[in-house]
């Protein structure tokens, strides 16, 4: 059974940076797809950022230039590090991986970033 764990959210003011790091558990020969992205309460989940096994990077657009998208395959593990952070960036971060072996769409628990002005 593949699980999903995020780390790294938290406080942090704004202007400021915090890394967040997904790690997968369970057997995975391959993974396509890792992204992250974010819900605010009433709203649905958007892209944040998303990176392919061949190291393309899509970013949703109110976070191009300051959040940056990374991956260490060795590890099945996907990075997000967040600079410039805004108050509008506070809420919940899940991460998410399209897994080719075994086949499935997997999700994390999501981490709570708050950013204060």
């Amino acid at each position: 059974q593949v699980q999903l764990v995020e780390s790294g959210g938290g406080l942090v003011q704004a202007g400021g940076s915090l890394r967040l790091s997904c790690a997968a558990s369970g057997k995975i020969v391959s993974i396509n797809t890792m992204g992250w992205y974010r819900q605010a309460p009433g709203k649905q989940r958007e892209l944040v950022a998303a990176i392919t096994s061949g190291g393309s990077t899509n970013y949703g657009g109110s976070v191009k230039g300051r959040f940056t998208i990374s991956r260490d395959n060795a590890k099945n593990t996907v990075y997000l590090q967040m600079n410039s952070l805004k108050p509008e960036d506070t809420t919940v971060y899940y991460c998410n991986y399209q897994v080719l072996l075994p086949l499935g769409n997997y999700w994390g628990q999501g981490t709570q970033v708050t950013v204060s002005s």
